[in-house]
């Protein structure tokens, strides 16, 4: 989905603003997409974008736009845009490329109010360390309200056999945090939806979602799964 007409403001491409879809997966560049979308209209995102790492998994599956970062801040300043006053990005990251999401972050006018970390009980990879663990940081636009019942920054993990994607989420670690920083009946955003597993956390929460995903293949696999029954 591109949008068009478009102008040329300040160096950048600006998208008229068509009404915000809802319960679907949308096919295109995020940055682009994001920008035909109206400000202040999600209540929350949650998201994994790549880790700027060049990842192949042991199938030889790579992701797209994995190799640079030229995407990371324009992508984050339209996810800031969207995000109504005084909610959470909560954002997977890679901790290689620590210095540049940080940096994206902050430029896009987030700050940083929580680290989230994911204890595996199996070992990704073997090096220096076992890599067993996923982190997120969490990203605040105002000041949100505190919830009633906050969850731990430190939880366990699912393992999916990333049989959908390359690096599959598992919907039982994200549906806690829809649940927690998402108001009833509100609208997650996953501008990197990969697989949808976000999405398929919100729709069991009972949240509107919205994702939009680059690699056409994933699209596919995102719309079949959250078309299912719930």
């Amino acid at each position: 989905m591109m949008p068009a007409p478009y102008r040329v403001r300040d160096g950048h491409l600006h998208f008229p603003e068509v009404a915000l879809p809802e319960d679907t997966v949308l096919h295109g560049d995020c940055v682009q997409v994001m920008a035909g979308l109206p400000s202040e209209s999600v209540d929350f995102v949650l998201t994994d974008p790549p880790y700027i790492c060049g990842y192949r998994d042991r199938l030889g599956r790579m992701i797209a736009n994995d190799t640079c970062a030229d995407w990371l801040e324009p992508a984050f300043r339209e996810v800031y845009r969207l995000m109504k006053p005084d909610t959470l990005c909560i954002s997977f990251y890679g901790w290689t490329a620590t210095e540049a999401f940080v940096s994206a972050w902050a430029a896009a006018g987030f700050r940083r109010v929580g680290h989230l970390v994911f204890c595996k009980p199996y070992a990704s990879r073997s090096g220096l360390f076992r890599a067993s663990h996923e982190c997120a940081y969490v990203l605040a636009k105002g000041k949100p309200p505190l919830p009633a019942r906050p969850v731990s920054d430190v939880s366990g993990w699912v393992y999916t056999g990333n049989r959908l994607h390359p690096t599959q989420k598992p919907v039982e670690v994200l549906e806690p945090l829809v649940r927690t920083y998402c108001p009833e009946g509100g609208l997650v955003l996953d501008p990197f939806c990969g697989s949808g597993s976000t999405l398929v956390a919100a729709r069991s929460c009972g949240r509107r979602f919205l994702g939009i995903e680059l690699d056409e293949g994933h699209v596919t696999t995102a719309r079949a799964r959250v078309r299912q029954p719930s």
